[in-house]
């Protein structure tokens, strides 16, 4: 991934607004109280059996980590035993900047939540993504948008701007993050499209540890916690 594209991801981070109504909750464990459960005080633990799992994922831009898990793990109904197990997660190639990475559901849906989880012991715990959807029926619809592209100006709605980190103090924990409406659904969409960002630059190891993506279909209830691990 390029300077400018790491320069470009980080303004958009930073600077482009979420969508209106749009509730962001993020949640945390600390090193010393995170647990294999996957369990927060406010967003939901991940499940087995979202929509999620039969999504077919894409690698828009940048290089995953050979260390890594492949892309397809975020949804798999799986995570880490341990809070350094790099083959149990996605995360993108050390000494970049991050990338890109897209979910097709096959067809539009109404979706009522998107969750992600992360889980590391330093600056690969965090979460700094901008998420955005797509139902495909624009014109202009550009599945797969490089890192000099704009996605909303081809045919993607920007749905939140996610940045965990902590201002100060160990950045190293477990993470949740929930994006949905404060009342009824996100919206009718078929793609997602998530472009990450390094925690930092300071050194090769900023890139997020991505331990599992969940999307909620409105309408589908609380699932039962996926019970195996990896």
């Amino acid at each position: 991934m390029s300077i400018r594209a790491v320069l470009l991801a980080a303004v958009v981070v930073a600077q482009v607004a979420p969508a209106p109504e749009v509730k962001i909750t993020i949640d945390r464990q600390a090193v010393t109280a995170a647990t294999r459960d996957f369990t927060f005080p406010r967003v939901a633990s991940p499940v087995k059996d979202d929509v999620g799992t039969r999504a077919v994922l894409r690698l828009v831009d940048g290089v995953s980590d050979p260390n890594g898990a492949p892309l397809n793990a975020i949804v798999d109904g799986l995570w880490p035993r341990e809070e350094d197990e790099p083959g149990a997660n996605f995360f993108f190639n050390a000494g970049t900047g991050g990338g890109r990475f897209r979910m097709d559901l096959g067809s539009a849906i109404d979706l009522a939540e998107v969750r992600t989880y992360s889980w590391h012991p330093n600056t690969r715990g965090p979460q700094v993504y901008t998420l955005y959807a797509s139902d495909g029926a624009d014109p202009k619809f550009n599945a797969s948008p490089r890192d000099d592209v704009d996605p909303v100006t081809v045919g993607w709605t920007l749905m939140a701007s996610v940045d965990t980190r902590t201002p100060s103090g160990d950045p190293g924990g477990q993470y949740a993050v929930s994006v949905k409406r404060t009342s009824g659904v996100l919206g009718r969409y078929r793609h997602l499209l998530f472009v990450c960002a390094a925690t930092e630059l300071d050194d090769n190891w900023g890139n997020t540890f991505y331990s599992e993506i969940d999307v909620i279909a409105a309408g589908a209830g609380d699932f039962p916690t996926w019970t195996s691990i990896r």
